[in-house]
């Protein structure tokens, strides 16, 4: 793994020659050794033309690649740091959440109909995601952002997860996902529980919560 937490805010990475990292543009704290930082005009990978679908989809947040020898800590608004590891499957994360990711994986970017059709549009809608999100796909280390603490809730064919859409990180595996409502007489006369609407996630993976109901 190419990132090792110093403490919830921090994360250090190792830049071996021959391997390069993308980073959040900006979020370099520190750093040792022979190391470059460069910004990346295509946004990540795929070269012009995904950095065009994901212009498009609004998914090009500036990140720049980072190469050499050396370790490097990174940082960013003192939002809380999670490290993921994928082994063969896909993650699926807003791009803004990115702190940085190993370049062994592929970026990509999905429209949420795919997953879910009108509804998974809505759902994009009401989370707050739009109706793209990133996709990063392989074996590596991705590190990306939240409010407060983060817990990784496992899901399994037996065992579907709801959860707040605001309170949603990422989440990677075989899973499906679609917006639920709770929507009753109690909330039509306004003595609801607040919370109308849930993502409810079902198949073979884990998502990603974070502590708070914020946004990033």
């Amino acid at each position: 793994m190419a990132f090792r937490e110093i403490n919830a805010k921090m994360v250090e990475a190792t830049v071996t020659p021959g391997q390069r990292l993308f980073s959040q543009r900006g979020a370099m704290l520190a750093y040792r050794g022979e190391v470059s930082f460069t910004p990346n005009t295509a946004g990540g990978q795929g070269g012009i033309v995904s950095m065009i679908g994901r212009r498009v989809a609004d998914e090009d947040t500036p990140l720049m690649t980072v190469e050499g020898s050396g370790t490097v800590l990174f940082g960013h608004g003192g939002h809380h740091i999670q490290v993921i590891q994928l082994t063969g499957d896909t993650l699926y994360v807003e791009a803004d959440r990115l702190l940085a990711f190993e370049g062994s994986l592929q970026q990509g970017t999905m429209f949420l109909g795919s997953q879910g059709g009108v509804m998974g549009m809505v759902r994009g809608q009401v989370s707050g995601q739009g109706l793209f999100t990133t996709t990063l796909k392989g074996h590596g280390a991705v590190a990306v952002m939240a409010h407060g603490g983060v817990i990784e809730i496992p899901i399994t064919p037996q065992r579907p997860v709801h959860v707040d859409p605001q309170a949603y990180v990422a989440h990677h595996g075989d899973v499906r996902n679609k917006l639920s409502t709770a929507l009753g007489w109690r909330d039509m006369v306004g003595r609801g529980s607040g919370e109308a609407f849930q993502l409810e996630l079902s198949g073979s993976g884990a998502v990603y919560v974070q502590a708070s109901e914020e946004k990033l």
